[in-house]
């Protein structure tokens, strides 16, 4: 009994963890998109979304195996299991729709690096 209590605590913290804020965008983004004005310049922003995409492409895996772990063993998480399985899906989502903006950012500073060669 003792083991599952440990097990439970050692997921939820993990999962409080992996939760926090990270800072996505480590530049400034507003400056760095007014002064681009070469190739390479738009080729580094789109890096840096490239970037930020595979981060949050980690989260979304991360947040998957969390709701799979609430879904396979639910009895170790009685009265909350509903509400983490919900907060990773809600995660899950959020995540996946910023892999794609951040996507689509790093296509549109591609075609402008392009443009401007």
């Amino acid at each position: 009994m003792k083991a599952h209590i440990f097990f439970a605590a050692l997921v939820i913290l993990a999962s409080l963890i992996s939760c926090a804020q990270m800072n996505p965008h480590p530049m400034e983004m507003t400056s760095a998109v007014r002064n681009a004005k070469t190739s390479v310049d738009h080729e580094a922003l789109a890096k840096h979304y490239e970037d930020a995409a595979h981060e949050m492409q980690l989260k979304v895996e991360e947040h998957k195996k969390l709701l799979e772990e609430y879904e396979n063993h639910p009895y170790y998480y009685p009265k909350r299991v509903q509400d983490l399985q919900a907060h990773c899906r809600s995660l899950i989502k959020s995540y996946e729709e910023a892999v794609e903006i951040n996507m689509s950012m790093a296509k549109i500073h591609h075609q402008i690096a392009d443009e401007v060669k």
